[in-house]
Order: C-alpha cells, then sequence, then structure tokens
C-alpha cells in the first residue's frame, strides 16, 4: 500500500468528504482497506469490540486516524447504532470469525456473529439515508466440494458451520437488494494472505518458519496436507477490490480471487526459496494435523471481476509469498519470537 502521509482523525469535518464505516479494523483486511480509504480521502470510522483502549491488532497505528465507535458481532444494537451515528456512505462488513476450525467448536456463536450481523448492518443501511452503501464479505468456502474454478453462479455446497454462515449472509445480501432495491453486495472472497496475517494460519506459519530456520532459529516445520489446493492473493488486493465494488452504477456481487490455485507445498517451496533454501529438507508431515475437507480444491474464477470492475490482482503469488517472508525475517532480527 501507499506510504503516502494519511489524514488525521482530528483534521476538520468536511461535508464533501466520502465517510465510510468498517467491522474488522484490527485484522489484516480492515487495516489495508482503513489506509486505503485513508488516502483516497474519507472519513473512516471502525466498529471495535472493548474498550478503545485496547490493542487494534493491525491497525493499532491508524488509532489517531480513524473515529473509533463500539461495536461487537454479538451485539446487535450497537452496530445499528454505529449506522445512525455515522451516517456513512460506505458500509465494508469486513469482520468475522474467520479460522474455520474454530467455528466446529462454536457452531452457534459462528452463525450468530456472522448472519446476525450482517443482517444487522443491513438493517442499519435500510434505515439511514437511500444512498448508503454496503459490502459484505463472504467467501468461497461456501462453494465447499463444487468443482473449480468457482464462479458467482456455481452451485454452493457448503462443508463447515462457517461456510454455511458465510452463505446465509451472501444470500440475506441478495434478497434485500432484490426486495427493498438496497445497494448492497457481496464480495466472494478466496484466501488471501499477507505479512498481518495472524501465525495460526498455515501461510503465516510456512513463512515464519522458513525465516526462522534461515536464521538458525528452528528446524523444521510440520504441516498436515502438503497437496492441499487453495487459491491465494494478497489482502490489500482484495480490500481494493471491495472499494472497487461499492463504486459501481449496480450493486452486483463478485468473486474476488487470483483464479491460480497452488498447494500447500508449492506455498513452502516459494517460501523457502525466498531464503535459499530447499523446503523438502525441512518439512515434515503429520497426518493427525489434517482437517477435514482439506481435499476440496478452492480457486475462485475472478472473470466477472476483471471484465466489469478492471480489477486485477497487483500482486502476484510470488511477490506476495516474498513480501510475508521479508517481513518475517525483520521481525526476527528485531528479537521477536521464532
Amino acid at each position: 500500500m501507499s506510504s503516502e502521509p494519511l489524514p488525521t482523525a482530528e483534521d476538520p469535518a468536511d461535508s464533501t468528504r466520502p465517510r465510510a464505516l468498517l467491522t474488522g479494523l484490527s485484522g489484516q483486511d480492515g487495516s489495508f482497506l482503513a489506509e486505503l480509504l485513508l488516502q483516497k480521502g474519507y472519513e473512516v470510522a471502525a466498529l471495535v469490540h472493548g474498550e478503545q483502549g485496547r490493542s487494534l491488532g493491525c491497525a493499532e497505528h491508524l488509532r489517531e486516524r480513524v473515529l473509533l465507535l463500539a461495536g461487537d458481532l454479538l451485539d446487535l444494537q450497537s452496530l445499528r447504532a454505529g449506522v445512525r451515528e455515522f451516517e456513512p456512505r460506505e458500509i465494508y462488513h469486513l469482520a468475522a470469525p474467520s479460522f474455520i476450525p474454530d467455528s466446529w467448536l462454536a457452531p452457534e456463536q459462528t452463525l450468530r456473529a456472522i448472519v446476525s450481523s450482517s443482517a444487522a448492518l443491513l438493517e442499519g443501511a435500510l434505515e439511514a439515508r437511500s444512498e448508503t452503501r454496503l459490502f459484505i464479505a463472504a467467501s468461497g468456502a461456501m462453494f465447499g466440494r463444487a468443482p473449480g474454478p468457482q464462479s458467482e453462479d456455481t452451485p454452493c455446497h457448503p462443508t463447515t458451520p462457517y461456510a454455511i454462515a458465510k452463505l446465509a449472509a451472501h444470500q440475506l445480501v441478495g434478497v434485500l437488494r432484490e426486495r427493498h432495491g438496497l445497494y448492497a453486495c457481496s464480495g466472494i472472497v478466496f484466501n488471501h494472505e499477507s505479512e498481518r496475517r495472524p501465525e495460526r494460519f498455515v501461510t503465516r506459519r510456512i513463512t515464519r518458519a522458513a525465516a526462522a530456520i534461515s536464521l538458525g532459529l528452528r528446524d523444521e516445520l510440520t504441516l498436515g496436507d502438503l497437496g492441499a489446493i487453495r487459491d491465494w492473493s494478497f489482502a490489500g488486493d482484495i480490500v481494493r477490490g471491495a472499494w472497487m465494488m461499492l463504486q459501481q452504477e449496480q450493486a452486483v456481487d463478485y468473486v474476488l480471487a487470483s483464479g491460480v490455485a497452488h498447494t500447500v507445498e508449492q506455498f513452502a517451496q516459494a517460501a523457502f526459496g525466498c531464503v535459499g533454501l530447499e523446503a523438502e529438507r525441512y518439512l515434515r508431515v503429520d497426518g493427525t494435523l489434517r482437517r477435514p475437507n482439506e481435499d476440496t480444491v478452492s480457486v475462485g474464477d475472478p472473470t466477472r471481476a476483471r471484465t466489469r470492475l478492471g480489477w486485477e490482482p497487483e500482486l502476484s503469488f510470488q511477490e506476495l509469498v516474498a513480501r510475508m517472508v521479508t517481513a518475517d525475517l525483520q521481525d526476527l532480527q528485531r528479537g521477536d519470537r521464532p
């Protein structure tokens, strides 16, 4: 993303500046989106859980540049109140329990956090001024075992509570858009990564391990399934696509993905290659770490976004992996834990 100075939250109010409200500020998507919107001259507010003094995660550097409003995915009144208070022109709903294995541990809470929060923000947009536009992050996971590449018209066969919830939110967007003429759309996003991705995700585990092994801080990396196939893009490219979706004349759902498949092993080879190592020498496979449905091929078809929006990923797969490895090397050289 651009390194140009960003406006601050203390700047004088300007009625000509567009207003955007987002959820998920503390995650990789929310932080990249907030940066993008600020660079475009938006007034930006974020619904955040808990006290404003708590860590903003990836977006801590934006604390003085974004208006923080109390909002909890499980407190629907707080979400609607945030819309009423800020009166945004655009709403970006990015927050969700995103670590899919956790959805098996708390399916009811996963459904409420994803579906009910989406419904509350849709209601808030309906109650607000008519020009309010809403983006909701759906997921390529909702296609399940449907053959890929998967487009906006691919039938969905979700196989996890997380995917079921994302599909329900996506369908709710469609029916409310059709019934009320609401400008609301789903971004059907596939796997997207960055150096801001938490370390419990396999991509960040890989880049962190490659960096640590190259510095002599670790000896090996254990993974569950080297053959799992995914479509990985840069998170900054995905949120740029989200912004582009809300600038169109009509609200339309789009798949946001690279359209290129890679295996976990290929990701590891790219990561270790960035530090001059052969991944095979350091990888260990533990079948007990393999998740159910890991054999599902998840690859998006971004044709509609490419032809209608003019959206293309700017960062290639190799550049994405190199960016993540470089960031992990810098962290470890500063003394962070391996």
